[in-house]
Protein backbone atom coordinates (compact mmCIF):
# COMPACT_ATOMS: atom_id res chain seq x y z
CA UNK A 1 0.00 0.00 0.00
CA UNK A 2 1.00 3.24 -0.61
CA UNK A 3 2.13 5.77 1.95
CA UNK A 4 0.55 9.10 3.00
CA UNK A 5 2.12 12.14 3.37
CA UNK A 6 2.34 13.41 6.77
CA UNK A 7 1.97 16.70 7.75
CA UNK A 8 4.60 16.11 10.76
CA UNK A 9 7.81 14.08 10.00
CA UNK A 10 7.75 10.82 11.39
CA UNK A 11 10.30 10.79 13.80
CA UNK A 12 9.00 14.22 14.93
CA UNK A 13 5.44 12.79 15.57
CA UNK A 14 7.15 9.49 17.02
CA UNK A 15 9.09 11.36 19.35
CA UNK A 16 5.62 13.70 20.35
CA UNK A 17 3.77 10.47 20.86
CA UNK A 18 6.41 9.12 22.99
CA UNK A 19 6.64 11.86 25.15
CA UNK A 20 2.61 11.91 25.95
CA UNK A 21 3.73 9.22 28.22
CA UNK A 22 5.58 11.20 30.24
CA UNK A 23 3.90 14.10 30.28
CA UNK A 24 2.44 15.57 33.50
CA UNK A 25 -0.90 14.35 32.87
CA UNK A 26 -0.94 10.37 31.70
CA UNK A 27 -2.01 10.11 27.95
CA UNK A 28 -6.20 8.71 27.61
CA UNK A 29 -6.16 7.03 24.55
CA UNK A 30 -9.73 6.56 22.78
CA UNK A 31 -9.57 3.55 20.49
CA UNK A 32 -11.63 3.95 17.16
CA UNK A 33 -12.90 1.17 14.66
CA UNK A 34 -13.11 3.75 11.59
CA UNK A 35 -12.47 7.15 9.68
CA UNK A 36 -15.27 8.97 11.16
CA UNK A 37 -14.58 7.78 14.58
CA UNK A 38 -11.06 8.54 14.83
CA UNK A 39 -11.72 11.82 13.16
CA UNK A 40 -14.69 13.18 15.37
CA UNK A 41 -12.19 11.86 18.28
CA UNK A 42 -9.60 13.97 17.52
CA UNK A 43 -11.77 16.69 16.57
CA UNK A 44 -12.63 16.58 20.73
CA UNK A 45 -8.91 17.44 21.66
CA UNK A 46 -7.24 14.09 21.87
CA UNK A 47 -3.93 14.98 20.44
CA UNK A 48 -3.63 10.53 19.59
CA UNK A 49 -6.26 7.57 18.78
CA UNK A 50 -5.95 4.56 18.91
CA UNK A 51 -7.45 1.80 17.29
CA UNK A 52 -9.75 -1.48 18.35
CA UNK A 53 -8.80 -5.04 17.14
CA UNK A 54 -12.45 -6.20 18.02
CA UNK A 55 -13.87 -3.14 16.42
CA UNK A 56 -11.93 -3.39 13.40
CA UNK A 57 -12.62 -7.07 13.41
CA UNK A 58 -16.32 -7.05 14.02
CA UNK A 59 -17.23 -4.28 11.57
CA UNK A 60 -15.99 -6.55 8.96
CA UNK A 61 -17.41 -9.95 10.20
CA UNK A 62 -13.89 -11.59 10.98
CA UNK A 63 -12.85 -12.96 14.45
CA UNK A 64 -10.86 -10.77 16.88
CA UNK A 65 -7.66 -12.39 18.35
CA UNK A 66 -7.28 -14.85 15.25
CA UNK A 67 -4.75 -12.83 13.24
CA UNK A 68 -7.47 -12.74 10.87
CA UNK A 69 -7.62 -8.85 9.81
CA UNK A 70 -4.23 -8.11 9.19
CA UNK A 71 -5.23 -6.90 5.60
CA UNK A 72 -8.09 -4.50 7.44
CA UNK A 73 -6.08 -3.33 10.45
CA UNK A 74 -3.21 -2.08 7.46
CA UNK A 75 -6.36 -0.62 5.14
CA UNK A 76 -7.62 1.41 8.73
CA UNK A 77 -3.53 3.39 8.89
CA UNK A 78 -3.44 4.00 5.39
CA UNK A 79 -6.67 5.67 5.73
CA UNK A 80 -5.82 7.32 9.33
CA UNK A 81 -1.93 7.60 8.65
CA UNK A 82 -2.17 11.03 7.14
CA UNK A 83 -4.78 12.80 9.82
CA UNK A 84 -3.03 15.71 11.70
CA UNK A 85 -3.37 13.39 14.75
CA UNK A 86 -1.00 10.75 16.44
CA UNK A 87 -1.79 7.18 15.73
CA UNK A 88 -1.90 4.03 17.67
CA UNK A 89 -2.41 0.61 15.88
CA UNK A 90 -4.00 -2.51 18.00
CA UNK A 91 -2.01 -5.06 15.78
CA UNK A 92 -3.35 -8.45 18.15
CA UNK A 93 0.20 -10.74 18.24
CA UNK A 94 1.19 -8.87 15.06
CA UNK A 95 -1.01 -11.49 13.07
CA UNK A 96 2.45 -13.61 13.12
CA UNK A 97 3.91 -15.74 15.13
CA UNK A 98 7.31 -15.47 12.89
CA UNK A 99 8.94 -12.61 14.30
CA UNK A 100 10.40 -11.45 10.88
CA UNK A 101 6.33 -10.84 9.62
CA UNK A 102 5.37 -9.13 12.74
CA UNK A 103 8.54 -6.57 11.94
CA UNK A 104 7.48 -6.19 8.41
CA UNK A 105 4.11 -5.28 9.16
CA UNK A 106 5.25 -3.08 11.80
CA UNK A 107 6.87 -1.69 8.77
CA UNK A 108 4.57 -0.89 7.06
CA UNK A 109 2.14 0.55 9.82
CA UNK A 110 5.19 3.28 10.37
CA UNK A 111 5.84 3.98 6.56
CA UNK A 112 1.58 4.58 6.38
CA UNK A 113 2.00 6.80 9.30
CA UNK A 114 1.15 5.00 12.30
CA UNK A 115 3.53 6.12 15.58
CA UNK A 116 2.88 2.86 17.69
CA UNK A 117 1.92 -0.32 17.61
CA UNK A 118 -0.05 -2.23 20.20
CA UNK A 119 1.33 -6.18 20.77
CA UNK A 120 -0.29 -8.97 23.28
CA UNK A 121 1.12 -12.20 24.47
CA UNK A 122 -1.91 -14.08 24.49
CA UNK A 123 -0.30 -15.52 27.75
CA UNK A 124 2.14 -17.48 24.63
CA UNK A 125 5.55 -17.94 24.72
CA UNK A 126 7.42 -15.31 26.09
CA UNK A 127 10.46 -15.85 24.23
CA UNK A 128 8.82 -15.44 21.24
CA UNK A 129 6.82 -12.17 21.69
CA UNK A 130 10.01 -10.90 23.12
CA UNK A 131 11.35 -12.06 19.64
CA UNK A 132 8.86 -10.16 18.31
CA UNK A 133 9.67 -7.17 19.87
CA UNK A 134 12.97 -6.91 19.12
CA UNK A 135 12.88 -7.25 15.38
CA UNK A 136 10.01 -4.53 15.24
CA UNK A 137 12.22 -2.49 17.04
CA UNK A 138 14.88 -2.65 14.88
CA UNK A 139 12.66 -2.40 11.35
CA UNK A 140 11.06 0.33 12.91
CA UNK A 141 13.28 2.27 15.47
CA UNK A 142 10.90 4.76 16.04
CA UNK A 143 7.82 3.10 16.31
CA UNK A 144 6.70 3.04 19.96
CA UNK A 145 5.85 -0.37 20.77
CA UNK A 146 3.48 -1.20 23.34
CA UNK A 147 3.94 -4.71 24.70
CA UNK A 148 0.75 -6.15 26.42
CA UNK A 149 0.73 -9.00 28.71
CA UNK A 150 -2.76 -11.07 28.77
CA UNK A 151 -1.84 -12.43 32.57
CA UNK A 152 -4.53 -10.57 33.86
CA UNK A 153 -7.43 -10.75 31.05
CA UNK A 154 -7.05 -14.21 30.41
CA UNK A 155 -5.35 -15.30 33.85
CA UNK A 156 -5.06 -15.00 37.60
CA UNK A 157 -2.12 -12.22 37.35
CA UNK A 158 0.50 -14.69 37.99
CA UNK A 159 3.92 -14.25 36.04
CA UNK A 160 2.95 -10.60 34.82
CA UNK A 161 6.28 -9.01 36.55
CA UNK A 162 8.25 -11.46 34.41
CA UNK A 163 6.84 -11.55 31.35
CA UNK A 164 7.15 -7.40 31.06
CA UNK A 165 10.91 -7.88 32.17
CA UNK A 166 11.49 -9.46 29.60
CA UNK A 167 9.50 -7.03 27.21
CA UNK A 168 11.19 -4.32 28.90
CA UNK A 169 14.75 -5.98 27.65
CA UNK A 170 13.73 -6.51 24.22
CA UNK A 171 13.01 -3.07 24.05
CA UNK A 172 9.74 -2.46 24.35
CA UNK A 173 8.93 1.44 24.68
CA UNK A 174 5.68 0.55 27.34
CA UNK A 175 3.94 -2.24 28.76
CA UNK A 176 0.00 -2.83 28.70
CA UNK A 177 -1.34 -4.82 31.47
CA UNK A 178 -5.48 -4.89 30.47
CA UNK A 179 -7.48 -6.60 33.50
CA UNK A 180 -5.27 -5.28 36.04
CA UNK A 181 -7.55 -2.74 38.01
CA UNK A 182 -6.46 -2.72 41.84
CA UNK A 183 -4.48 -0.25 42.49
CA UNK A 184 -2.40 -1.11 45.04
CA UNK A 185 -0.28 -3.45 42.45
CA UNK A 186 -0.66 -0.80 40.08
CA UNK A 187 1.80 1.09 41.90
CA UNK A 188 3.59 -1.52 43.08
CA UNK A 189 3.86 -2.67 39.66
CA UNK A 190 4.55 0.78 38.50
CA UNK A 191 7.75 0.85 40.98
CA UNK A 192 8.91 -2.22 39.03
CA UNK A 193 9.02 -1.06 35.75
CA UNK A 194 11.69 1.22 33.91
CA UNK A 195 8.83 2.03 30.92
CA UNK A 196 5.76 3.52 30.90
CA UNK A 197 2.72 1.72 32.24
CA UNK A 198 -0.58 0.86 30.35
CA UNK A 199 -3.83 -0.01 31.55
CA UNK A 200 -7.36 -0.63 30.51
CA UNK A 201 -10.16 1.77 31.91
CA UNK A 202 -13.06 -0.35 33.49
CA UNK A 203 -16.52 1.58 33.72
CA UNK A 204 -16.55 -0.50 36.84
CA UNK A 205 -13.21 0.55 38.05
CA UNK A 206 -10.75 3.11 39.31
CA UNK A 207 -11.07 6.58 37.72
CA UNK A 208 -8.54 8.17 35.03
CA UNK A 209 -7.59 10.13 38.10
CA UNK A 210 -7.12 7.43 40.92
CA UNK A 211 -5.13 5.49 37.57
CA UNK A 212 -2.83 8.29 37.62
CA UNK A 213 -2.55 9.14 41.15
CA UNK A 214 -1.35 5.00 41.11
CA UNK A 215 1.37 5.71 38.26
CA UNK A 216 -0.25 4.88 35.19
CA UNK A 217 1.10 7.21 32.50
CA UNK A 218 -1.17 5.59 29.70
CA UNK A 219 -5.29 4.95 29.93
CA UNK A 220 -6.60 3.28 27.40
CA UNK A 221 -10.15 2.46 26.31
CA UNK A 222 -10.19 -0.67 23.99
CA UNK A 223 -13.20 -1.79 22.96
CA UNK A 224 -15.39 0.63 24.47
CA UNK A 225 -16.34 3.26 22.39
CA UNK A 226 -17.60 0.39 19.76
CA UNK A 227 -19.83 -1.23 22.40
CA UNK A 228 -21.01 1.72 23.38
CA UNK A 229 -22.08 2.94 20.07
CA UNK A 230 -23.19 -0.29 19.17
CA UNK A 231 -25.30 -0.12 22.12
CA UNK A 232 -26.62 3.60 21.53
CA UNK A 233 -27.55 2.11 18.38
CA UNK A 234 -29.64 -0.80 19.71
CA UNK A 235 -31.47 1.81 22.23
CA UNK A 236 -32.28 4.61 19.51
CA UNK A 237 -33.61 1.61 16.93
CA UNK A 238 -35.52 0.30 20.26
CA UNK A 239 -37.00 3.72 20.90
CA UNK A 240 -38.02 4.38 17.81
CA UNK A 241 -39.97 1.53 17.36
CA UNK A 242 -41.72 1.74 20.94
CA UNK A 243 -42.33 5.66 19.91
CA UNK A 244 -40.38 7.37 22.26
CA UNK A 245 -37.95 10.18 21.11
CA UNK A 246 -34.60 8.80 20.79
CA UNK A 247 -32.02 10.55 23.62
CA UNK A 248 -28.27 11.22 23.90
CA UNK A 249 -26.07 13.18 21.42
CA UNK A 250 -26.38 12.80 17.75
CA UNK A 251 -23.69 14.04 15.53
CA UNK A 252 -24.67 16.63 12.43
CA UNK A 253 -24.28 14.83 9.21
CA UNK A 254 -22.02 17.18 8.00
CA UNK A 255 -19.63 17.31 11.12
CA UNK A 256 -20.14 13.29 10.50
CA UNK A 257 -19.17 13.23 6.90
CA UNK A 258 -16.72 16.49 7.08
CA UNK A 259 -13.56 15.45 4.56
CA UNK A 260 -14.53 11.60 4.19
CA UNK A 261 -16.11 12.92 0.72
CA UNK A 262 -12.82 13.60 -0.40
Amino acid sequence: MTAHPKQTPPAEAASTFAGLHHAGEPLLLPNAWDHASARLLAGQGFPAVGTTSLGVAAAVGLPDGEAATREETLRLAVTLGSEAFLLSVDAEGGFSDDPDEVAEFARELYAVGAVGINLEDGLGPVDRHAAKIAAVKQAAPGLFVNARTDTHWLGDGDGTLARLDAYQEAGADGVFVPGLTDLRRIAALVRRLDVPLNILYSPGGPTVAHLAEAGARRISLGSLLYRRALGAALETASDVRAGRTPQGATPPYDEVAGPASR
